[in-house]
């Protein structure tokens, strides 16, 4: 795997952890009659203005004028 594709997997994997689901998602793991907020199905809440990813930017070459 090449290091894009590891970031790109990471950056899913925490876009995953924010404090919301599809409200379909509910009926689809509680059933029909269940009164649950999407939320539930996340554990943690992250939101991107207040806790950063720390994924290191790609290293550029160097480039010389000259």
């Amino acid at each position: 795997m090449t290091k894009s594709h590891q970031k790109k997997i990471k950056l899913a994997k925490w876009g995953r952890r924010t404090k919301w689901a599809p409200f379909w998602t509910v009926m689809k793991k509680y059933g029909k009659g269940k009164r649950v907020h999407p939320s539930q199905m996340t554990r943690l809440k992250r939101n991107w203005r207040h806790i950063k990813l720390k994924i290191k930017p790609r290293r550029m070459k160097k480039r010389f004028i000259g």
